[in-house]
């Protein structure tokens, strides 16, 4: 199952009185587990940047000034998601940017029901407590100390692990079903367990194992150690 965790960092509150996407960030996850592939974008606005928005991201007009304009990115943008549910904390707010965006280029809109939303589940699993993005990496314990101001690739790398913790735990799939377990290895070669290059040293110490080769001995011949 591949899920793409995301984030985005907007000049504002709404596209429709002329708010824009300046930065996106994306993980990819297969199986619930990063797979180090990332999809990261600052973006041209075509707008100045509010103060109030700067004080979140820090990102102002001479950084942005040169960087592509979302009409040139747009496209890659949907590829790098494809079809994958997008886990987003507080998913309409993102959701609503990217379609907008998205409708002004004539693209595709993104389905509502694409998206998985942590804020949601948080509120259902933890009821009046906070439920912040900088809340749950304390209540699980995910160092987020590199994260001074909002940045969409980072906060997408914290809000990967808390949405492992928030569906249960680092390894969510982990059980001790073997049903629809696949034992195929690399090639899709059924595995089986190789020879270890170097045996393990012995745990037993020699006055261990002599004093267990006396006990064996007092036990006569039908000792079960003496039928291996």
């Amino acid at each position: 199952m591949r899920e793409v965790v995301l984030d985005t960092e907007t000049t504002g509150f709404d596209p429709e009185t002329g708010d824009r996407i300046v930065e996106i960030g994306a993980v990819e996850l297969q199986g619930h587990i990063a797979t180090g592939k990332t999809y990261h974008q600052y973006i041209n606005p075509e707008r100045s940047m509010p103060d109030e928005a700067f004080q979140v991201h820090g990102l102002g007009d001479d950084f942005l000034r040169d960087k592509p304009k979302f009409a040139e990115v747009g496209k890659s943008f949907l590829e790098f998601i494809g079809d994958a549910k997008l886990v987003i904390h507080n998913a309409a707010f993102d959701i609503k940017f990217l379609n907008a965006e998205l409708k002004w280029m004539g693209l595709p809109q993104i389905p509502w029901d694409q998206a998985i939303d942590t804020l949601e589940i948080a509120r259902k699993r933890f009821p009046g407590s906070p439920a912040s993005l900088d809340a749950l990496c304390r209540r699980f314990n995910i160092d987020n100390s590199e994260r001074t101001l909002h940045g969409a690739l980072l906060d997408s790398e914290i809000l990967a692990e808390v949405y492992l913790e928030l569906i249960g735990g680092r390894q969510p799939d982990f059980g001790l079903s073997t049903a629809g377990a696949d034992a195929s290895g690399p090639g899709g070669t059924e595995w089986t367990p190789r020879p270890r290059p170097k045996p393990l040293k012995p745990r037993l110490s020699e006055q261990e194992a002599a004093a267990h080769t006396d006990f064996v001995a007092k036990l006569g011949d039908d000792a079960l150690w003496l039928k291996s």
